[in-house]
């Protein structure tokens, strides 16, 4: 009974997977493929720039997607690079890497695509300048159409410097940038001068150790720059040189002296420029004309030592963009911000102490002149006086400031105004063209609405900073503003901005 019942269902079983089978060959026989050359492909993108890229290091994974927006299926009998396997880039297409340049047999459904991924690793040329490198990628439909998409990345040749310590004196010149590995170190009797326009590329972790001096003078047109030695982009539009914490950071031991940096351009490191313990009746820093800018940790940290910093951006610091712990130091014409746009907490703008915990840390001097003081909290300065030896020096004073920080009176504060929420604008509102957060582009050019336009003290640009740090004349009018950047009465709002990564 049981085996006429299997026997009678199972030729419908049989017939009905047949039925399926036929019917699924049906479909695959029915897909129509194109052979007529006006059937085109269409691209994400017909130009694919990649990163520019320390020479013989290999970019970033670029992608971009191929495109059939026919109505029949597309055969590519060939996908190949023009300059075969001589070519710098290196391409997978749907999985398949082109072998020697080349690769066959790629087949994209109507209405679908397929993605393409590559990089670049280009040769080093031993130049000075940035290599340029192209090829096409060249996509053959079986219509005999060939399209193709322009490949673009740069190499950048360097000088590399491994474990270096500098035991005499040493110009390094304006060549290809120096890419420096561990530290670079300069001994207690050595000077190291940095002419115009030296680019030092540093390591993640990498630091300049100075316990001789360091004379580093650049220009308006040719900074010296201190930066980390990633060039890409973490992703898509989003370089890596706007990301705090590439490498270490510059420090001035408790034995270095006579140090000067002119128009430098220090940024996203670890910290920015730290100044250890020494004799406070020296000077051992004088930082003019120049930016340290986005640091995971303090900008820059001055402690029990002599320091000028004059005309002079410090912004943007996970820590603070100043830290002062006793010792002697002037600021003129400064505009010190904290704008951080990353997690993990933010410090203030500037902090001063006379003390560390119960280490004592006199404040011989603490001068603020002609200065923005600002940043995203209602008090952007602290500080900090010693409760258990009160009679220690804490001396501090604030002249024609704009201070981001509740209103108060103090015979060491001398015509200063208050930046806070009942002024035009305020706080981030002080620059203009606005911060881009999405690509971490900050300008600090003054808005002409804010109250740092007209009220520095003009005795005190005259004598120290007539021109802004951008070279522009603060006393055409007679009313110069507060910070290291002048608003031009014609500029428009924010050209007279210094824009940042």
């Amino acid at each position: 009974m049981a085996l006429s019942r299997i026997c009678k269902v199972l030729p419908r079983l049989v017939w009905g997977g047949l039925f399926v089978l036929c019917a699924l060959t049906a479909c695959m026989d029915d897909t129509e493929f194109t052979s007529s050359p006006t059937d085109r492909l269409a691209f994400s993108a017909d130009t694919v720039r990649l990163d520019t890229v320390i020479s013989g290091q290999a970019t970033n994974t670029y992608t971009f997607e191929v495109y059939n927006p026919n109505e029949k299926a597309i055969r590519l009998p060939q996908v190949y690079l023009e300059q075969g396997a001589q070519s710098p880039f290196r391409v997978n297409v749907d999985g398949t890497y082109l072998e020697g340049g080349s690769a066959s047999g790629f087949e994209i459904e109507a209405k679908d695509s397929l993605r393409v991924f590559l990089f670049a690793s280009i040769e080093d040329s031993q130049t000075d300048e940035a290599v340029r490198a192209t090829d096409n990628l060249v996509f053959v439909t079986e219509g005999g159409t060939a399209q193709k998409v322009n490949l673009e990345a740069y190499g950048q040749s360097v000088i590399p410097l491994r474990g270096l310590i500098l035991t005499r004196d040493s110009l390094l010149e304006a060549r290809r940038p120096y890419q420096v590995y561990d530290s670079l170190v300069v001994s207690r009797d050595a000077r190291l001068t940095l002419a115009a326009g030296v680019r030092l590329y540093f390591h993640p972790g990498a630091q300049l150790i100075v316990h001789g001096s360091l004379q580093a003078e650049g220009t308006a047109a040719s900074p010296v720059l201190f930066r980390g030695d990633r060039l890409g982009n973490m992703f898509s539009q989003q370089p890596y040189d706007r990301i705090p914490g590439q490498w270490g950071g510059i420090v001035f031991t408790g034995e270095s002296y006579g140090n000067r940096m002119n128009f430098c351009d220090v940024h996203s490191g670890t910290f920015g420029v730290r100044c250890d313990s020494s004799d406070v009746s020296v000077e051992k820093l004088r930082l003019e004309n120049s930016i340290v800018h986005n640091m995971s940790g303090d900008a820059l940290t001055v402690r029990a030592a002599n320091v000028f910093v004059g005309n002079s951006q410090i912004t943007n610091a996970g820590g603070n963009c100043v830290t002062l712990l006793g010792g002697s130091s002037t600021f003129v014409h400064c505009t010190i911000g904290n704008f951080y746009a990353f997690s993990g907490g933010r410090g203030v703008a500037l902090s001063f102490a006379n003390c560390e915990g119960d280490i004592r840390l006199p404040l011989h001097r603490a001068a603020f002149l002609n200065c923005l003081i600002t940043g995203y909290s209602t008090d952007e300065v602290l500080g900090t006086q010693s409760e258990r030896y009160p009679n220690d020096p804490f001396a501090y004073s604030f002249r024609n400031c704009l201070l981001d920080t509740p209103a108060f009176e103090d015979e060491r504060v001398s015509a200063c105004l208050w930046d806070n929420d009942e002024n035009a604008v305020s706080r981030e509102d002080n620059f203009a063209p606005a911060f881009d957060l999405d690509r971490l582009v900050f300008t600090f050019g003054l808005n002409p609405a804010s109250l740092a336009v007209d009220n520095a003290d003009p005795e005190v640009t005259r004598t120290y900073y007539p021109n802004d740090r951008n070279g522009r004349d603060r006393l055409a009018d007679g009313h110069p503003d507060i910070g290291c950047y002048e608003l031009q009465k014609d500029d428009t709002a924010g050209e007279s901005a210094s824009t940042h990564p």
